[in-house]
């Protein structure tokens, strides 16, 4: 399947060719990434389904600890690590775009073409990730003095008392910043890391150029995301079964709209 660019201008970076993707063009890979889900749903939804399974049994364990308000912030620092996650749902729509099936086996036994620097990649987020998790622990602890209470006192404290607000607002902020540097950093750096034979600094490089040139449609597609993975989270993470895998096929498209390949391919 021929590759359409909405992009108006084109740059040379890395190695790679960097188009500006269109305002309206997120809306497009949204649409791409909702066909590709269903073209094999029972690999795409169980793809999704893993990834839901392994954040309950993480639920789970907090809550037969009785950390139980760490949840949040164990749920929000997970899905900084799902661009990494997605690597399959990536591959899958690689195939479908070449005209071939997907499989399970497909996934099992892909190649990227930068294995070792997709591992740094990965490590990056993992650290980024840990960050969070500890300031999640300190802002909980700065402003409940390290008194982890059952659920629902928690869910109490926090919505009805004015230290219990601040400690969401500070979180979220914090959050936010974080979110947005991991958005910044991995829009398109691993479908560029799963198709090309470049380091993991080049990745993340032209996935943050791509950002900060071009803010608008961007930060669209990281609100797009926000507010679909929100929306998941609501359901009690069901929603993620299809919320995931919509993602992850669509960044492939986002990838295939921004990033026009001159290093060697992965086939």
């Amino acid at each position: 399947m021929a590759k359409a660019h909405s992009a108006s201008t084109t740059e040379a970076f890395g190695g790679l060719r960097i188009s500006a993707p269109a305002m309206d063009d997120p809306w497009g890979w949204l649409a791409a990434g909702w066909r590709d889900t269903w073209r094999n749903p029972v690999l795409s939804l169980g793809y999704g389904a893993a990834f839901v399974a392994v954040g309950l049994v993480f639920t789970v364990g907090l809550w037969s600890l009785d950390l139980e308000a760490l949840v949040p912030a164990l749920t929000a620092g997970f899905m900084l690590v799902g661009p990494v996650l997605a690597i399959g749902l990536y591959e899958m729509s690689r195939r479908y775009e070449r005209g071939e099936p997907a499989a399970l086996r497909d996934i099992l036994t892909l190649r990227p073409a930068a294995p070792i620097q997709l591992a740094y990649f990965a490590f990056t987020l993992m650290f980024i990730y840990l960050v969070w998790l500890r300031i999640a622990t300190l802002n909980y602890a700065l402003f409940t003095y390290g008194d982890y209470t059952p659920w629902f006192e928690f869910v109490r404290f926090a919505l009805t008392t004015p230290a219990g607000l601040t400690m969401i607002v500070v979180g979220t902020v914090i959050g936010a910043m974080l979110a947005l540097i991991v958005f910044a950093l991995s829009a398109v750096a691993v479908p560029i890391l799963l198709r090309h034979d470049v380091d993991a600094f080049t990745a993340m490089a032209i996935s943050a150029r791509v950002v900060l040139n071009n803010p608008g449609p961007m930060l669209l597609w990281a609100w797009l995301i926000a507010v679909l993975t929100a929306a998941g989270i609501a359901t009690m993470f069901l929603g993620l079964i299809v919320v995931f895998p919509l993602i992850g096929h669509a960044t492939w498209h986002a990838y295939r709209t921004i990033v026009e390949g001159e290093a060697p391919s992965a086939r």
